[in-house]
């Protein structure tokens, strides 16, 4: 009889110890603390995420990821997503542990990720030649255009729901400019915040505008479903709305913040 209780006491402590690495997996949090380092993925969009001069990366979500990974006694990896369709694969594979990169916060994007509060206002806005603008007043009037656009972005979804049919998906949106810039596309679809940082006058592509605005929408950051780490960084952005870090933040790069 000692020796049964012996052995199911044994059992008893080979579960427990099984149900508290199972209790501790659960949280990403920890998974990510136990690292130190929080990586984010991220693709080159100015304003949200560039390169310096000394290439290092920048930018408004760059100067935000690194403020919310100080408060968490944490380092900051950023993790270049080459083919932006392909977030959430990289997120759900641990290869990142956030899509952070002004991403459009959507139904999609909801049923994927958890995702934070908002924090930016965006838009998906037509990019063309300055001096083609005016001939296009409408979303009607663009139609039989031939379009460059962000493979699996707001604005390829933008472009499509406004009956556009000929879409060249590209790897991101510096690439969708280049290829109005070059020609090869009459136009594209970007985020406003990037429109307005790369086209017009004293910027790379000074020939290009701004014309028709198509949709309106939040930024928001995705986590793993389900992750802990989602709520924990909601109160750090409550925080840095409050006391007007964010606020000095969006001015520097002329953004508007979600409020």
């Amino acid at each position: 009889m000692k020796k049964i209780f012996a052995m199911l006491l044994s059992v008893l402590l080979v579960l427990s110890l099984f149900a508290g690495c199972g209790s501790s997996g659960d949280s990403d949090m920890a998974y990510i603390k136990d690292k130190g380092k929080l990586i984010v993925g991220i693709t080159d969009y100015a304003p949200m995420d560039y390169k310096d001069e000394n290439g290092e990366w920048t930018g408004f979500d760059a100067e935000f990821a690194r403020l919310v990974a100080k408060e968490l006694d944490l380092e900051v990896e950023f993790f270049l997503i080459a083919a932006w369709s392909k977030k959430v694969f990289e997120l759900d594979s641990k290869n990142i542990d956030c899509i952070w990169n002004g991403m459009t916060i959507d139904e999609e994007l909801l049923s994927t990720c958890s995702v934070s509060d908002p924090y930016v206002i965006n838009a998906q806005v037509v990019v063309m030649k300055a001096d083609a603008i005016a001939n296009y007043p409408d979303a009607a009037s663009l139609a039989d255009l031939k379009f460059a656009a962000e493979n699996g972005s707001a604005g390829q979804k933008a472009a499509e729901s406004i009956g556009v049919k000929n879409i060249v998906a590209v790897q991101d949106q510096a690439a969708a400019l280049m290829e109005v810039a070059a020609g090869t596309a009459d136009a594209c679809v970007i985020d406003i915040t990037m429109a307005y940082a790369m086209t017009g006058e004293g910027t790379s592509y000074d020939d290009l505008g701004v014309g028709l605005t198509l949709t309106s929408e939040e930024y928001g950051i995705g986590f793993r479903k389900g992750s802990d780490v989602t709520a924990k960084v909601n109160e750090i952005m409550a925080k840095f709305m409050e006391d007007g870090t964010l606020d000095a933040l969006a001015q520097k790069y002329n953004l508007t913040l979600a409020k």
